[in-house]
């Protein structure tokens, strides 16, 4: 697999959870807390996709890194989001959200060593 297939394997990976945050933010109760929650979680849950795209496009090796950050960020707060739906129950049975926790944790784990290479990279 070629560096640009990786790259859109990535940035359709990070569309399509963006699908699956906007499809669990619906599932969300009519409340003051299931509508806070919501929209906070689809601030920083749809965000990553575009902010990787972005990044794609970054003017220096620095922009690069800071798109991802941005987008890293985004993720580490949407898993707390949804750690909260998990712990108020809000969503039952909670382990409908267990694949996309999982989802979280691997896409953090793929920007974290990402921005690592990078900044690796720009070191020399």
């Amino acid at each position: 697999m070629s560096e640009k297939e990786k790259k859109f394997d990535l940035q359709d990976r990070l569309i399509d959870y963006a699908v699956r945050i906007i499809k669990v933010s619906e599932q969300l109760p009519e409340t003051k807390a299931g509508k806070h929650i919501s929209s906070q979680m689809l601030k920083s849950g749809t965000s990553p996709a575009p902010n990787y795209g972005e990044a794609q496009s970054a003017e220096s090796k620095a922009d690069f890194i800071h798109k991802l950050k941005v987008a890293l960020k985004e993720l580490r707060e949407t898993e707390v989001w949804l750690k909260i739906i998990v712990r108020a129950k809000l969503i039952q049975p909670s382990t409908k959200l267990s694949p996309l926790l999982q989802e979280t944790d691997e896409l953090i784990s793929i920007l974290f060593k990402s921005i690592d290479t990078a900044k690796k990279k720009k070191e020399r």
